[in-house]
């Protein structure tokens, strides 16, 4: 394997490291600050604001720093942002850290996919996410050995830092390697309008429908993912009575399956088709979906394992055949589609809170059916958004 790729993969491990650490250092945070629960908002929207805001300006950060530079600056943040998590006195700066935090993060996220989808083959692009899910594994193991160990939140943090800051010294050195032209065959010569606008700016990216249909695919994915991870334990705790134990593996199992479903079918789509995988998937999706909402305890797990595993695909084979769609488009694309994604992960699931308290827990179920529904429908039309140029250019 080219050690490129192989940093790569260890870069996308190390972009989900930090994303669930919060809730298991949170208790401990929140009780050495003072602060009351709602005071966790305030993190979220920092860290948020930050993510959003790199994510939307990656497409001229890779065309002004390259990918190379911009991936060491962006872990650089992160290392920045551990250190300093482990290191400040005062809750005010915990939101500061947030915010920087998610600057690295949303950049390193839309600059690791730009490069890997112009670059490495659908299969690859599965396999990359899969070692997101298994970085997002490791992350809360990390945090608590080590309060089980020191009793303090803080040294999670530095042990987090201290990875990051290996992972950025090894990024700046090898920064001139991911200037190599994307691979042959990665289908960006291929897509809609290629040779029409090279070096395509902002602008001109936000006018094409086919960028627009995929910031709305990406919006209802991750906003799907979220809710039912989110929710899952909750509505199988407070509304159909399964113990707390069953119910923690059940939403430690859904999100296992997003991993495992990452690697298996990056053996298959190539065999498949990618199209063709992510039409099967949004179908999976919406029929563990409707089971979870429909049905009681233990046929719900089930519903809840398939949404998983139709899940698994989706946002690492979009990302991949993003080139193929949008050409010279695709830097500034990427960088929308990770914000938006950031966005929806926020929004689905506060809207699932809101209609739980309203309405009642069942609400979660329903509103996760319409996601899937939308999610499916707004991929068909994203199929038929890029085969009718094919077909114009074909006759």
């Amino acid at each position: 394997m080219p050690p490129l790729l192989i940093l790569t993969y260890v870069g996308f491990v190390s972009l989900g490291l930090p994303d669930a650490v919060l809730g298991v250092a949170w208790p401990s945070l929140r009780t050495a600050f003072a602060l009351p629960q709602s005071a966790l908002g305030a993190l979220l929207v920092g860290t948020g604001a930050g993510y959003f805001s790199s994510g939307i300006a990656a497409g001229r950060l890779v065309e002004r720093l390259g990918v190379g530079k911009l991936l060491a600056v962006s872990s650089g943040l992160i290392t920045v942002a551990m250190l300093a998590y482990a290191s400040t006195p005062v809750w005010p700066l915990l939101i500061l850290c947030g915010l920087i935090a998610g600057l690295g993060s949303g950049a390193i996220d839309a600059g690791l996919n730009a490069y890997a989808a112009s670059n490495f083959s659908a299969r690859h692009m599965n396999w990359l996410h899969a070692c997101y899910c298994v970085g997002a594994a490791l992350g809360p193991l990390i945090a608590t050995a080590a309060l089980a160990t020191t009793g303090s939140w803080r040294w999670g943090y530095a042990i987090l830092g201290a990875i990051m800051l290996v992972l950025t010294t090894a990024f700046a050195l090898a920064k001139a390697s991911f200037r190599a032209p994307a691979a042959a065959g990665a289908g960006a010569q291929d897509a809609p309008g290629a040779q029409d606008a090279p070096g395509a700016p902002t602008g001109a990216a936000l006018r094409q429908g086919r960028v627009w249909l995929q910031i709305a695919v990406f919006f209802l994915y991750v906003g799907l993912e979220v809710t039912l991870g989110q929710w899952s334990f909750t509505v199988n705790t407070e509304a159909r009575g399964v113990a707390t134990e069953t119910a923690g593996v059940w939403a430690g199992a859904y999100w296992a399956s997003l991993g495992v479903g990452r690697f298996l079918l990056g053996i298959a789509v190539d065999r498949v088709g990618a199209d063709r995988l992510l039409r099967m998937a949004t179908v999976a999706a919406l029929l563990g979906s409707a089971l979870f909402a429909v049905g009681p305890a233990w046929p719900g797990a089930v519903g809840l394992m398939l949404a998983g595993l139709g899940l698994a695909p989706i946002y690492p084979t979009l990302m991949s055949r993003t080139p193929a769609r949008l050409g010279p488009y695709t830097a500034h694309a990427i960088g929308f589609q990770v914000s938006a994604g950031m966005i929806g992960g926020i929004v689905l699931p506060s809207i699932g809170g809101l209609l739980a308290a309203r309405v009642g827990l069942s609400a979660v179920g329903a509103l996760a059916v319409v996601a899937a529904v939308g999610l499916f429908l707004l991929h068909e039309a994203l199929l038929r958004a890029t085969r009718e140029p094919a077909e114009r250019r074909a006759g």
